[in-house]
Order: structure tokens, then sequence, then C-alpha cells
């Protein structure tokens, strides 16, 4: 098969919200050529088929649904001048700034002056949890559920167990309900819930919905189709909850195989692709944003993320240099699982909306504490960390970090 060969100033990977807002502000800066691909079938990403409100505070001004949200964005990019590429997945890199993607018409190899990757993040599925038991139909992730009920229209099941208590984990019981499922319980690993309450009250404290707090699951019964699992409790009991359907929410992974073929070295914490506060990777040319780098935001967070890339990416264009020093490592304690953004360049200017982003692991009541050797340039009041949910600090001590000094590190203390 013949190979055609296309040319453009940034080519920007995955047309959801960092993505395409990525392109807006490219386009807006006076980047002539922009190419947006996806491998899905329309632009837009996840909250295309996402039918709750909420999307769009930040970025947009406005509260809209997911689809509605999708729509806009795709819209404004069009109207700017973008080239929207639906149905076509990058496949391999050909060189530094060079991807072959492959689509219904044909194969291509894309050669660029600067790329944007902002594949997302995933849900990690049944397999990747290695939860035993039975194979049988009626397992999903919420992204999986969100298509399989309001993309191709299939039913769903008629009672649910939804594993996991975070933000996620309530759009799936929303979902799982709008849709006529009864929901059995929530079920999740840790002391309590990590959606905000109100959240929860609106999808599963209105409909009576017990949420089972220090439980785990550990099988899943039935065949063709799930008819139960089994969950475990803190205290050693087991219960069997009768179920046709089972989704497994949240546990977010950075959608990074790109990134890796690329050679792109992934930070340990987030895995995703290390950056700067810039959204610069290792690789000059190359700029990662949006929930690739910090699994999982908001959209209206990952489209900001995308703004900010692309003011970094026509800097680049313009001419400014690729920085010649290391970064320098932005490294976390226990319970602090990952910080973003995962590298600092002195001098280079603030984070996506002026912010550090965190997660814990462990439900703690302390102070964020940010040192760079013996100096320490921040820390935060005393406050309650909740796991699976986003911790944000303001990021206005980076102009005190000292060029060619030590990396900074970020802890807790009670």
């Amino acid at each position: 098969m013949t190979r055609r060969t296309r040319e453009t100033d940034v080519l920007i990977v995955g047309a959801g919200p960092a993505g395409l807002a990525a392109a807006v502000e490219l386009r807006r800066r006076g980047v002539r050529r922009v190419a947006v691909l996806d491998r899905d079938e329309a632009v837009g990403g996840v909250p295309r088929y996402t039918h709750h409100t909420g999307y769009g505070l930040r970025d947009l001004h406005r509260v809209m649904t997911g689809p509605a949200y999708a729509s806009r964005y795709a819209q404004l990019a069009r109207r700017a001048g973008a080239e929207l590429l639906p149905a076509t997945t990058a496949t391999a890199w050909v060189g530094p700034a060079s991807i072959e993607t492959t689509s219904p018409d044909g194969l291509a190899c894309w050669r660029a002056c600067a790329v944007i990757l902002a594949t997302g993040c995933r849900e990690r599925p049944r397999a990747a949890r290695l939860i035993p038991g039975d194979r049988p139909a009626g397992i999903f992730t919420t992204g999986a559920l969100q298509q399989f009920a309001d993309v191709w229209r299939l039913p769903v099941g008629q009672r649910a167990v939804v594993i996991g208590a975070e933000h996620v984990s309530f759009s799936a019981v929303h979902t799982l309900l709008r849709h006529g499922t009864a929901v059995a319980a929530v079920v999740t690993d840790l002391p309590q819930p990590q959606a905000y309450r109100g959240l929860q009250i609106a999808a599963a404290g209105r409909h009576r919905i017990p949420v089972i707090t220090d439980a785990a699951i550990t099988a899943i019964n039935g065949r063709p189709r799930v008819t139960s699992v089994v969950i475990q409790r803190l205290d050693g009991n087991r219960d069997t909850i009768e179920c046709d359907t089972v989704v497994f929410t949240g546990d977010w992974i950075a959608d990074h195989e790109l990134a890796r073929r690329g050679g792109l070295p992934l930070d340990a914490g987030t895995r995703g692709p290390a950056t700067d506060q810039c959204l610069r990777t290792a690789v000059p040319g190359v700029f990662a944003a949006g929930n690739l780098v910090h699994a999982a935001e908001t959209a209206d967070v990952a489209a900001l993320s995308g703004r900010h890339a692309a003011s970094a990416v026509a800097a680049h264009l313009d001419g400014a240099p690729w920085p010649a020093a290391p970064a320098l490592a932005v490294r976390t304690q226990a319970p602090l699982r990952w910080a973003f953004p995962t590298h600092v360049q002195p001098d280079a200017g603030l984070p996506p909306r002026g912010r550090l982003l965190l997660r814990v692991d462990a439900l703690i009541t302390a102070q964020i504490v940010v040192q760079q050797g013996e100096r320490t340039l921040y820390t935060s009041p005393r406050r309650r960390l909740v796991p699976n949910r986003s911790i944000s600090l303001p990021a206005s001590w980076l102009r005190d970090v000292q060029s060619g000094g030590e990396d900074l590190a970020v802890a807790l203390q009670p």
C-alpha cells in the first residue's frame, strides 16, 4: 500500500479537550497549519458520550453537557482553520517530529515542526486489576459503559455493582440509572467515598444506593453473563451481591503507548511523559498536554493544559531555544503518589493555571511542603487530603527555584 507524505506545522495527536483547545489557541497565535488526529470516529474525546452537565466552567465560562461541550470545541477548531482527522490512528514514529498514521484513506507519514501528544488517559479494566473468577459478559469500565449506552444505544443490564467511589464512579451510577439499570452497590477499598458529598447524594444518596467502604471485590461469578460478585470487607467478612453487570471505575493510567514508542521518558508516578511547566518533553519539538500528563483532571482543566502547551509550541516555532540544561525533577514522598509538572526549568514561568497538581494514596490531614535542598519554598495550610481527588497548590514559588540547584522535594508534614 502506498504511503502518502503529509506536512504540517503542528501535529496534535488526540482530539479531546486538550488537543482541540491547543489547536484553537495555535491558530489564534498565527500558526498556519495545524492538524489534529484521533482514532475515534468523531472528535471531541470522552465528553462526547458523557451526558451529565458540569463541563466548560473554567475554559468556556459556561456550564454545558458533555456532548454540547465536545461539539462546541469541534466547532471552534473548525472555525479556527485546524484540520481535523477522526478515525486516524498514530501507529509509529518515523522521526523526532514525524508520525506514521493509518486511516480509511490509507497510510500516511506526517512531518511536523512540532508535535503535541494529547492522548489522555484510561481506566484500568478488570484484567489489569487481577480480579479472579469467571470471564462472563456484562463487565465494563465507565468509558465502555457510556459508549455502550449512549453511543451504540445498547441495553446494559438489569442490576449493577460499581467498583470505585471517586467522581467518575458516581458518573457511572448516573449513567446506569438513566438507562434503567438498578445499582445494587458502590464498593470502594478505601475508608470513605472520594467524590464530593453533593455528587454522592445526587447520584446515589437520593436513590438509597449503599456505598460499601473498606471492601474489595475478590471474584466475579457467572456464565455466559455475570450473576454475582464476591466482596471481602476489611474485617474479613465476605458478601455475595447478585448482579448482571459490573462497572470498574477510576484507577486511571495515562494512555502513554505512543509516547513510550517515541522514546519519551515516562514519569514513574504519573505514568505519562515527563514534562516541565511549559509541557516540553525530553525530546525537542515534542510536547504533552492534558490528562496524558495528569490523569485524571476534569475536561476544562485538560483543555486549559492544551491551551498552555499551545503557547509554548508557538514560542518554539518562533525560535525560542529548547532548554539546554536538564530540568530539575519534582520528587514526591509517600503517601504522595505524584506531582505535576514532573520537572521544572527555573525562570520558565508557571505551569497551566499557575498550579501544582498532586495525588495521595491515603486519607490524611497534613501540610504540603515544597523544598529545594534546605530551602523551604512553600508550605500549605493543614488540610484534609483524599485519594483519587485533585489536589492543587499555587505555584508562584517556582520563581524562587535556584538554577543549578538540587531537585525539588514535595512531602507531607502532620
